[in-house]
């Protein structure tokens, strides 16, 4: 008999939630924590050493973000399976929600998905974890607890060939509260080389996670980036959660005073 699921028996959930009674308004997310494939669908044809590169998952993001959860005590929410499955930070049925080519690699997986393919991997890997993600807002506010919502994503030192020189960016779109918040911290320390809207920008078409869950609810929010080979080691990445914890609670007694 055909299944008639993506995920099952052996696969994990398609999210992980870490200190879901964190006592911070900050609300993590990670988008491209895991790079995960389901059972049913092998390895997408893509060859393992691929699938350990940037085009399957965001390197360091979700080790990053269990530091600050631990930190300061605050819920993360991250996505188990590969970008290359579906990627949950793009509204669905854009270009590159499932896609056929990343960077230079074929997806031989991802070609000619038929409608009941995409709803599978519509309904199973992207709509629960953005459920989760609502979920978790709509209860705080019934609750009349604040939210700020902070989307975790790592970005490589070069991009077809060119050199990045941030080592991490601040984005933000129609609404900047947090963004320039951060941004007006970090360009004090003349050791980091910070990217205002670098080397993404938010938009409609390009992001979904801030877009829908921070502009749409009207809560503040931010997209942070981090250069995965600062992310690469327990260093790296214990060092950017001294450095950012401080200024998250300095942006919380910002916007949420006693």
């Amino acid at each position: 008999m055909k299944q008639d699921t993506l995920l099952g028996a052996g696969d994990p959930a398609c999210f992980t939630v870490t200190r879901a009674a964190g006592s911070s308004p900050l609300v993590f997310t990670c988008d491209h924590a895991g790079n995960r494939i389901p059972r049913r669908l092998g390895s997408l044809g893509v060859s393992d050493s691929e699938l350990q590169r940037h085009i399957a998952w965001d390197i360091g993001a979700a080790n990053l973000g269990r530091l600050l959860s631990a930190r300061l005590d605050a819920v993360l929410i991250a996505q188990t399976y590969s970008r290359l499955v579906i990627d949950v930070n793009r509204p669905p049925g854009s270009p590159e929600s499932i896609v056929t080519l990343s960077e230079h690699t074929s997806i031989p997986g991802n070609e000619a998905l038929t409608a009941l393919d995409v709803q599978q991997r519509e309904r199973e890997v992207f709509a629960p974890y953005h459920q989760r993600i609502h979920d978790e807002l709509e209860q705080r506010q019934k609750a009349g607890r604040p939210a700020l919502l902070v989307a975790l994503h790592s970005f490589t030192p070069s991009y077809k060939d060119v050199a990045r020189r941030w080592q991490m960016g601040v984005l933000y779109g129609r609404d900047a509260r947090v963004g320039k918040l951060l941004l007006a911290e970090l360009v004090k320390d003349s050791a980091l080389v910070v990217g205002d809207n670098e080397p993404y920008s938010v938009s409609d078409e390009t992001d979904y996670t801030v877009v829908v869950h921070g502009e749409r609810r009207g809560i503040p929010h931010v997209e942070l980036e981090f250069r995965q080979d600062l992310l690469a080691s327990e260093a790296g990445c214990s060092g950017f959660c001294d450095r950012m914890a401080p200024l998250f609670q300095q942006v919380v007694a910002h916007l949420f005073p006693d």
